[in-house]
């Protein structure tokens, strides 16, 4: 009996792991509607993946299951998003 319960302990462990997997691109564009600050879309997405900066020019990237989603930061303010299938390390 106590197999039974550790195999399903094992399996409902598995399938809780299985859902914790990076969001899509549309769950990223969804979560982020409505913030046009750094402030505002760090509260809604967290940190990003990756981020490059070039004077007031900042580039925000954040991993998705299907790709990318990148978002272009002057000072303060989202200015522009777009969206890749590949995923930040693939560009390596």
């Amino acid at each position: 009996m106590p197999q039974i319960r550790s195999l399903a302990a094992i399996i409902v462990l598995a399938g809780l792991l299985a859902g914790c997997g990076d969001p899509t691109k549309e769950e990223i564009l969804k979560k982020s509607e409505g913030a046009d600050t750094k402030t505002l879309l760090e509260k809604a997405l967290g940190r990003p993946t990756d981020v490059k900066k070039v004077g007031p020019l900042e580039s925000w990237t954040y991993r998705a299951a299907d790709g990318a989603v990148t978002f272009v930061i002057v000072g303060d303010q989202v200015t522009m998003t777009s969206t890749d299938t590949k995923k930040p390390e693939d560009e390596k």
